[in-house]
């Protein structure tokens, strides 16, 4: 295989067990040199144990892991091109901002000038001020210590840093600001970020590709759009995001039909062979009122609550078949002029149906 068709970092069947209990299972991955790659899932989904073969901290029972057509499964973890920025961060907190940057510089016996010059170009980069270079780590803020940690990781010089959640720990200001910067720096350094993490927000923002894992198994992988537009089935249409959801079964040329409501519903496509699934609406493509009166697919409801969420607001309308909640998403400049307790339409196009078969 040619260098230009060999993948950068490669896993191959990689399954990982514990005694009977399988972690990890027939995983079959390729990264692309240069991308951020997120892997997102529930607790439990596997993300942790993948992450911790890929860097060496434990192996796969079976299957191959490769970085440019190397197999990496017994290659020690110091051996490896790859670098880990944990939840934890993992600062020496005996030590200083500088000397914990020079850390891995110093273990690989580069000399003591060099270091300090290349701890001095990250903390600029990381936009670290130099007098931080003598600091303690303890004198440092939650945001400065995130940035220590990345400036570590990158003195290195790795082929691929991964990330174990390491912003979820931090508020939620200082987390939207570090998602963005991440983001930055990634594209600054040019290096292939790992980046695992169980909130879907931070894998929208942050990611070229993310892997939705579940059960120990990658079950759809693609860029966010694509995964927010296109979902597999119904628990990645769920996972990532708010949906309103029906069980439906195919009772015509793109006419389907609820299983709870007995209604009838007109979508833009529906997948080849579909019989029965799922029909998935996303509550910021549904209409209420007014703007419901021209959609061809209208249930009616009773607005029973509102919710601000910045520049949008968010409704709950209960179905007036039987009180299923179902939730509505407009701007702010496009909000709902009426009052809670109103009876009214709720509608969507045919075209913003996603038809799922599971």
């Amino acid at each position: 295989m040619s260098e230009e068709t060999t993948p950068f970092l490669e896993l191959a069947g990689v399954t990982k067990k514990y005694g009977d209990f399988t972690a990890v299972s027939d995983i079959n991955l390729s990264i692309r040199e240069g991308e951020l790659f997120t892997l997102v899932g529930p607790s439990g989904s596997g993300k942790t144990t993948m992450i911790r073969m890929l860097v060496g901290m434990d192996q796969p029972t079976s299957g191959e892991m490769r970085l440019k057509g190397r197999v990496l499964n017994k290659v020690p973890a110091n051996k490896r091109p790859t670098c880990m920025v944990f939840q934890s961060l993992a600062l020496f907190p005996h030590k200083s901002v500088g000397e914990n940057v020079e850390f891995a510089m110093k273990i690989a016996g580069v000399d003591p000038a060099r270091r300090r010059q290349r701890a001095e170009e990250l903390l600029a980069q990381l936009r670290l001020p130099l007098d931080c270079y003598d600091k303690g780590v303890n004198q440092c803020s939650g945001g400065e210590r995130q940035r220590i940690a990345l400036a570590r990781a990158l003195a290195f010089n790795p082929e691929i840093l991964f990330f174990d959640e390491p912003l979820s720990a931090l508020d939620f200001r200082l987390r939207k600001a570090l998602e963005k910067e991440l983001k930055d720096i990634h594209r600054e350094t040019g290096k292939t970020f790992v980046y695992i993490t169980h909130s879907l927000e931070e894998a929208m923002v942050m990611s070229d590709r993310i892997g939705i894992m579940r059960d120990g198994r990658i079950v759809q992988v693609g860029t966010p759009h694509e995964i927010y537009n296109k979902p597999i089935n119904e628990f990645v249409a769920k996972f990532m995001g708010e949906v309103n959801s029906l069980e439906v079964e195919a009772v015509g040329e793109n006419m389907v039909k609820s299983k709870v409501y007995g209604d009838t519903y007109h979508v833009g496509t529906m997948p080849a062979g579909f019989t029965a699934g799922f029909l998935i609406i996303r509550p910021e493509v549904v209409k209420i009122g007014k703007a419901a009166a021209p959609m061809p697919n209208r249930i009616q409801g009773v607005v029973f609550n509102d919710y601000a969420l910045g520049s949008r607001i968010q409704y709950q309308v209960r179905s007036a078949t039987n009180g299923d909640p179902w939730l509505v998403e407009r701007l702010q400049d496009e909000a709902y002029e009426g009052q809670l307790g109103d009876t009214v339409d709720i509608g969507w196009r045919p075209e913003d149906s996603i038809v799922l078969s599971e």
